[in-house]
């Protein structure tokens, strides 16, 4: 920090993100890679600190490179079959040797204590087991894949109370079955399984991947479940980085919030994913594109019925069927089984590189699950895609809600010319901005 004013700022600034994370449930999943290119220490203390916040932190780690230098000093030729490695008893050995060794190295990296370092003080107790079952996956394409599994079930029953008592719990990419067999398993299976298995609130894959880009070759920091099943269709990025996003579309689908894909190369990528409003990596969200799209002509009879009481009591200005089918290109919708219950509209300034919210509007009956937060954090999305910079609503009776959302107090003048003046000085409303 240059000085001390710029420090408190920034503590002040991550200060709403330890607040949200206490508690929650995070799965830190890295490859082999990592921990070849000498990083595992700094890892370990970043993921200390999550875990002095109030994280619980579960870890997954690969050992591809590990398994391969292990295959090579015993001259064992690596055999794969469409990308998954076939495993014979002799690649078994080496995956279990591989999985040993990276165990004690990070047992070691948690055990770090000396003073005026990151794990001073840190007294972290790392814990691992038989907490992953398995199977085989068995022949395809007419091709034995032999011990080379798929993650059968996750022991949560078994992990919660360490996480509960403090400690960090950590999975190999080695499963067991009832029958005593040991099987070799991707890194990405493991940790997918286990967060969905712990209901988990986020996973992280620090991987060896460069940031994931668009065909433009613009990055690509956030994406929906569904926006990556389109990616992964038009083959625009590398395998790598495809495998990692096949496997966070998986974890998001089923029931995990946030999955995030955040390269390794960047000293400290976790942190700055996590603690810092555009972050270093892509995040993938799980978004249902039948309740949360935009608003189609077939939508304003719904629209008026749900923002028809709030027309009366004067909350919103009232409009009329003409004009929602005139700007319905500029609604988005949450809908459920037919019926619009709620909405939220975007009108762009791009002069000014802004754009007004308006019309955010939630049915009574469904106000406390979250919805308008969705509809928040779709139109901001909206706004940056469209490449504006700033937010801002006119509110005469929910300023308190944006306030909690980051939006401050500003004036009129700080409006764009053309909304300047049709603003209602009978109304009176109250002008609030938030930067993208």
């Amino acid at each position: 920090m240059e000085n001390q004013e710029q420090f408190v700022q920034w503590l002040r600034s991550v200060a709403p993100y330890i607040h949200a994370f206490r508690g929650k449930t995070f799965v830190v999943a890295f490859p082999g890679e990592l921990v070849k290119a000498g990083a595992l220490p700094v890892l370990a203390q970043d993921l200390s600190l999550l875990h002095a916040l109030g994280i619980r932190v579960v870890i997954v780690h690969g050992s591809r490179p590990q398994v391969e230098e292990q295959l090579a000093l015993r001259h064992v030729e690596a055999r794969f079959h469409d990308g998954v490695r076939i495993t014979d008893t002799a690649a078994l050995e080496c995956a279990k040797e591989a999985a040993g060794e990276l165990r004690l190295d990070i047992e070691a990296a948690f055990s770090q204590g000396l003073p005026n370092t990151p794990m001073a003080h840190a007294a972290i107790r790392i814990i691992s087991g038989n907490f992953v079952t398995a199977r085989p996956v068995g022949i395809i394409d007419g091709v034995d894949l032999e011990l080379t599994g798929v993650t059968r079930k996750i022991a949560y029953e078994a992990i919660h109370p360490i996480l509960n008592a403090g400690g960090l719990v950590l999975l190999s990419p080695l499963g067991f079955s009832p029958t005593g067999e040991i099987f070799n398993l991707t890194m990405e299976d493991v940790a997918v399984n286990a967060a969905v298995a712990l209901r988990a609130d986020k996973l992280i894959f620090i991987t060896e991947t460069p940031m994931i880009k668009d065909m433009a070759g613009a990055d690509i920091h956030e994406l929906s479940s569904h926006q990556v099943d389109a990616v992964l269709q038009h083959d625009c990025v590398p395998a790598d980085a495809a495998f990692y996003l096949q496997h966070a579309m998986q974890a998001c689908n089923g029931g995990v919030p946030r999955a995030h894909i955040v390269p390794f190369a960047t000293d400290g990528s976790a942190l700055l994913e996590l603690f810092t409003h555009d972050g270093v990596g892509t995040m993938v969200s799980f978004e249902n594109l039948e309740s949360l799209r935009d608003a189609t002509i077939e939508d304003v009879g719904g629209i008026l019925k749900l923002i028809e009481p709030y027309e009366a009591d004067g909350t919103l200005v009232k409009r009329g069927r003409e004009l929602i089918e005139r700007e319905i290109d500029y609604f988005s919708v949450i809908e459920h089984d037919g019926v619009i219950f709620a909405c939220a509209a975007l009108y762009p300034f791009p002069a000014e590189k802004m754009a007004e919210m308006a019309c955010l509007i939630v049915n009574p009956e469904v106000q406390t699950q979250g919805d308008g937060e969705r509809l928040l954090k779709h139109m901001e999305n909206r706004a940056r895609a469209a490449g504006l910079k700033k937010l801002f609503v006119l509110t005469t009776r929910t300023a308190h809600w944006f306030l909690k959302r980051g939006f401050v107090p500003a004036t009129v003048d700080s409006l764009p010319k053309n909304r300047q003046q049709m603003y209602n000085w009978q109304r009176k409303s109250l002008v609030f901005t938030k930067n993208l």
